[in-house]
C-alpha cells in the first residue's frame, strides 16, 4: 500500500507542476488561445484513450505491467513537449505522452490504483483509504504547482526566458515519469486481479465489463456531465484567467493552487466522518452543489483578494466528492472488473473535459466573455448532482446495507 501511495504522491507532484505552467507554456511558445484549446481538446482525448484501453485489459495483463506502459508514456510525453516549440510536434506528444492539463488524474494511473487499494482493505475503510490516498494527491499537486511557480520564476529572474523555464519544468516532468515506473514494477504480486474473475468468459465480456456493465455505463453518463462542465474551468485556464485579468505572476499562480489544493484534501478528509452518517451518495451530491454555486461567484467579485478568497472557500467542499465517487464505483461492481470500471467511468470523465477547451478556449480569447466558462461549469455541475441523487440514492454500497 505505501509503494501505491508513493506513486499517487510523486505522479500528483509532477501534474501539479504542469496544471499551472501548461497554458502559459504553450502560449509563450507562440499559440493563440483557439490553437491552445485545440491542443489540450486533443491532449484530453490522449489521455482518454489511453486510459480506456489500458484499464480495461489492466485486470487481465496485470496491473503493474500496466502502471509501468502508463509511466513510460508519462516520460516520452514529458519530454517531446520539452524539446519542441512545433505546434504539430506538441499536438503529437501532449496527444501519446501523458500529460495533464488540469492538475488531476490522467491516464490509466488512478483507475489501476484504485483498484488495488480496494482489493487490499476492508469494505468499512475502503473511503478513509481512499480519502487519505486524495489527501496525499492533493498535498502533492498542491507541493507541486508551488514548486513550479517558483522554479519558473526563479529561473527568469535568473535570465532565463519564459519559455525555457517551462522547458525545464517539462524536462522534470519526463523524469518523473520514470520514478513511477521503478515504483510501480516494486508492487508486489497481490495488487494483482483474482485469477477466477479477471480472465472471465471473453465472449460476454466488453471493455472489461460483464456484471456491472448496466450500472458503470449509467455512472459514466452521469460523469461526463461533472466532467464537461469541469472541463470549462480546468487549473490552467484557471491559471490563465487570473494572469489575464489580475496581472497574477507565476509564482503567486503557484501559490494560489498550492492552497486550493491542500484545502481540496482536507475537504477529502472531511468527506469520510460524513459519509458515514449520511451515505456516499448523499455527501457526493449535498457537498458538491453548494461548492458549484461558489465557483459562479468567483468571477462576480470586485478584486483579486475576494476572487481568491471565494476560490479557496469553493476548495474547501469542493473535493469531498472524489474519494467518496470511488470508493462507490468500487464498491458497486465485483472484484475483478474494478479496474475496468474505474476505467470505463474514468475515460467519460476524461472524455468529458477534452470537449470542453474548444469552446473555454475562445471564449478566453475575448474579455467581454472570458468569465462565461464558469458559469457554463457551475451550471452544468450542478445538473450532474441532480441527476446522480435521482438514479443512484437507493443504490447502497455494502457498507451501507
Amino acid at each position: 500500500m505505501r509503494l501505491l501511495f508513493a506513486t499517487r504522491i510523486v505522479r500528483m507532484f509532477a501534474y501539479g507542476i504542469i496544471g499551472v505552467m501548461l497554458v502559459l507554456y504553450l502560449a509563450a511558445a507562440g499559440l493563440g488561445e483557439t490553437r491552445i484549446g485545440l491542443l489540450l481538446t486533443c491532449t484530453f482525448l490522449g489521455d482518454a484513450a489511453i486510459s480506456l484501453g489500458l484499464s480495461t485489459r489492466a485486470d487481465r495483463w496485470g496491473r503493474r505491467r500496466t502502471l509501468m506502459v502508463g509511466a513510460a508514456l508519462m516520460a516520452l510525453g514529458g519530454w517531446v513537449m520539452a524539446l519542441t516549440g512545433d505546434f504539430t510536434l506538441l499536438l503529437i506528444g501532449a496527444t501519446l505522452g501523458v500529460i495533464s492539463p488540469t492538475g488531476s488524474e490522467v491516464g490509466p494511473f488512478l483507475a489501476v490504483e484504485q483498484a488495488c487499494l480496494a482489493q487490499l482493505i476492508d469494505d468499512r475503510d475502503r473511503t478513509r483509504i481512499f480519502a487519505w490516498y486524495n489527501v496525499a494527491g492533493f498535498v502533492a499537486t498542491a507541493v507541486g504547482a508551488l514548486a513550479g511557480g517558483l522554479i519558473a520564476a526563479s529561473l527568469q529572474q535568473s535570465g532565463w526566458t519564459a519559455l525555457a523555464s517551462y522547458q525545464v519544468l517539462f524536462t522534470g516532468y519526463g523524469a518523473l515519469g520514470v520514478v513511477i515506473g521503478l515504483l510501480s514494477w516494486r508492487l508486489d504480486a497481490k495488487v494483482e486481479a483474482p485469477e477466477a474473475t479477471a480472465g472471465g468468459e471473453p465472449s460476454k465480456k466488453f471493455l472489461g465489463l460483464d456484471e456491472s456493465r448496466s450500472t458503470v455505463f449509467k455512472l459514466s453518463a452521469i460523469f461526463w456531465i461533472d466532467s464537461f462542465g469541469g472541463g470549462f474551468i480546468v487549473q490552467s485556464f484557471l491559471a490563465y484567467w487570473f494572469h489575464q485579468r489580475f496581472g497574477v505572476t507565476d509564482a503567486a499562480l503557484g501559490g494560489i493552487f498550492f492552497g486550493a489544493n491542500l484545502l481540496s484534501g482536507i475537504s477529502a478528509l472531511a468527506a469520510v466522518p460524513l459519509a458515514r452518517r449520511i451515505g456516499l451518495v448523499n455527501t457526493m451530491v449535498w457537498t458538491h452543489l453548494p461548492s458549484n454555486i461558489l465557483l459562479m461567484g468567483v468571477p462576480l467579485m470586485p478584486s483579486f483578494g475576494w476572487a481568491v478568497a471565494l476560490l479557496l472557500l469553493r476548495h474547501t467542499i469542493s473535493q469531498m466528492d472524489v474519494p467518496t465517487r470511488q470508493s462507490y464505483v468500487n464498491a458497486v461492481v465485483p472484484a475483478g472488473e474494478r479496474s475496468a470500471a474505474n476505467g470505463v467511468t474514468g475515460t467519460a470523465r476524461q472524455l468529458g473535459t477534452s470537449l470542453a477547451p474548444l469552446f473555454a478556449g475562445p471564449l478566453l480569447a475575448s474579455a467581454a466573455l472570458a468569465s462565461v466558462p464558469f458559469f457554463v461549469a457551475g451550471g452544468l455541475k450542478i445538473i450532474y448532482d441532480l441527476t446522480l441523487w435521482r438514479n443512484f440514492r437507493a443504490v447502497k454500497p455494502p457498507e451501507e446495507r
